[in-house]
């Protein structure tokens, strides 16, 4: 069985959907945040990053939802939630989430979390002031060029469309208002309405 640790709300929510889909044998642990359980020691002992998700593996722990996802969709290849067979479009999946990961995510955390680059207040204050701008520019790239549809990465519902769809959920957060992007928009309705999806967002 393996281990995943999670908190509600954040970009560990991917991973969790991919694991619930793939039907593996998982226990769900939820770090609380507001108690600041992932400053704690029991916690870096199996993330020393202090962060969502880990995923504890009879082989040894993985960190991060690019790896996390791509880790699920091979060891579970039946699930059907990656290209495998396919070298192209498999490093357009890695493509897109690494994006995500690397970009999207980093330009949302400028708005919720700037003192992890500045001590300064108003350059704190500035990056709030920023982020809306940056996360929409992001969803613009993603809405005129990166989503095939009806999916991600097209007919093939895949790891893409988990993490598009944690990332999107926050878009009114950012104070970026969804219906300036009619395809994520409509992708992230339809992924609501996925049943393993709304297994993962009730237990969580």
């Amino acid at each position: 069985m393996y281990q995943f640790y999670y908190f509600s709300n954040s970009c560990s929510l991917a991973s969790h959907i991919a694991l619930e889909h793939a039907g593996a044998d998982y226990e769900a642990i939820r770090i609380d945040f507001a108690k600041e359980e992932q400053r704690k020691d029991k916690y870096l002992g199996i993330n020393a990053k202090g962060r969502v998700p880990a995923l504890v593996t009879p082989r040894g722990i993985l960190t991060e939802n690019p790896a996390i996802l791509m880790f699920v969709s091979e060891t579970f290849p039946d699930a059907g939630l990656a290209p495998l067979g396919d070298a192209f479009l498999m490093a357009q999946v890695h493509s897109f989430n690494a994006y995500l990961s690397s970009t999207v995510h980093v330009a949302h955390a400028h708005g919720v979390r700037g003192i992890r680059w500045a001590d300064d207040q108003a350059a704190i204050d500035e990056m709030k002031v920023k982020a809306p701008e940056v996360v929409g520019d992001c969803f613009e790239l993603i809405e005129k060029t990166l989503f095939k549809g009806p999916w991600v990465m097209g007919d093939q519902y895949s790891i893409c469309d988990m993490y598009l769809f944690t990332i999107a959920q926050w878009l009114e957060a950012d104070r970026v208002d969804p219906a300036r992007f009619p395809k994520v928009l409509a992708h992230r309705s339809r992924m609501l309405e996925e049943p393993v999806v709304k297994r993962v967002l009730a237990a969580q």
